[in-house]
């Protein structure tokens, strides 16, 4: 069974940085890809921020190339999001997610005052 814990959300300011941290247990992570996503309110839909293949090739959205970036331990089972330069608009819950799977961590909250 496939489970995801997130971490390192926080309230900051615009400007600052963050790192966030998608623990997943089970046999699947090394041979995975795994995305980041945001839900910028309650009722909206997700939308994808970055992801990592098994290989460590990444992929981002448009909004977050060259600020964020995603890297993956396969010793530690962890996939994390460095978030760098952040701006108001970055402000929502992010979810990590192992592609192909339905299921999805409780989210960590990035909040980002102007």
């Amino acid at each position: 069974q496939v489970q995801l814990v997130e971490s390192g959300g926080s309230l900051v300011h615009a400007g600052e940085s963050l790192r966030l941290s998608c623990t997943i247990s089970g046999n699947i992570f090394s041979r995975s890809t795994v995305a980041w996503y945001r839900r910028q309110a309650p009722g909206m839909l997700r939308d994808m921020v970055a992801l990592v293949t098994s290989g460590g090739t990444p992929n981002y959205a448009d909004y977050v190339k060259g600020r964020f970036t995603i890297s993956r331990d396969n010793a530690k089972n962890t996939v994390y999001l460095q978030m760098d330069g952040l701006k108001p608009e970055d402000t929502g819950r992010y979810y990590c997610t192992v592609v192909g799977f339905t299921v999805w961590g409780q989210g960590t909250q990035v909040t980002v005052s102007s």
